[in-house]
């Protein structure tokens, strides 16, 4: 993992000092780049006033770079990089042209009473882009990885690559990785078939049934204690009556660890 893009939003409050120092602390326990990018908009017409986007992008530049000021940097190679145009698409174009592996961002809620998990922006990034996303909790002080608790409903495997992030991360940290497979109604035969590289990555299975997978992980989240708590984006199942909206509520779902989503089509519907 080498590339990690952090989006700012559009507002200083986008992103804590401390979810800003929990990605510099994870970039480096894995030997990565921090490439920190905030939307930015050009000045119209400015064909007579060539240097007037210039100064724009500068000034976009150094409101980046203060976001870091007073931070452990720890080494970390931190790029600040304005984009022009939707903040999505400007994303989506920059992660591909930079081989970007991993977007670590905010779930972006500024009020504790606010009644969303992921606000527009951070839902809609893990909705509809299609690279792994880790969500940082704010006040979340970083510690190594030791535990990491997955959980699926099939294990049958599509991708093998849509592995790769959880991978790295267990190797940086030589954490273990615990496995919840959770039988629901729609259960079948062949969710019981486990993909090899699944299984050579996972340390402990237990299986539980309920309602939703979602349910599983609310009742088997604390006795694990994981570090992290990872899944994959699917169109159906697991959160998917979070992905119907681009914000998410905290009464469907709220994570105080980081949180990685995987991205979709990597684990069988």
């Amino acid at each position: 993992m080498k590339n990690i893009l952090v989006p700012l939003g559009s507002s200083d409050k986008a992103i804590s000092t401390s979810q800003l120092q929990y990605a510099i602390d994870f970039a480096k326990a894995l030997g990565a780049t921090i490439y920190a990018v905030r939307i930015f908009k050009e000045l119209p017409r400015a064909g007579s006033l060539p240097d007037v986007n210039k100064v724009l992008r500068e000034i976009s530049i150094n409101t980046i770079e203060q976001e870091f000021e007073g931070l452990d940097r720890k080494g970390v190679t931190i790029i600040s990089h304005p984009l022009e145009g939707d903040l999505l698409d400007a994303i989506s174009t920059f992660s591909l042209k930079m081989s970007i592996d991993l977007i670590a961002l905010s779930p972006q809620h500024e009020d504790i009473k606010d009644p969303y998990f992921l606000g527009e922006i951070s839902g809609n990034i893990v909705k509809k882009m299609n690279f792994p996303v880790l969500v940082i909790p704010d006040n979340y002080e970083f510690k190594p990885i030791q535990r990491v608790l997955m959980a699926v409903k099939s294990g049958a495997i599509r991708k093998p690559n849509s592995l790769n992030p959880i991978k790295k991360i267990l190797k940086a940290f030589g954490a273990e990785m615990r496995l919840l497979q959770v039988k629901t109604a729609s259960f079948l035969p062949e969710d019981t078939q486990f993909g090899k590289e699944l299984g050579e990555i996972t340390s402990l299975y237990k299986s539980t049934e309920n309602a939703t997978v979602f349910h599983g992980v609310l009742e088997h989240l604390k006795e694990n204690n994981p570090d992290m708590l990872c899944v994959f984006r699917r169109k159906r199942g697991f959160f998917a009556k979070l992905w119907e909206d681009n914000t998410i509520k905290k009464v469907d779902f709220e994570s105080r660890i980081p949180l990685l989503v995987l991205k979709g089509k990597g684990i069988a519907e």
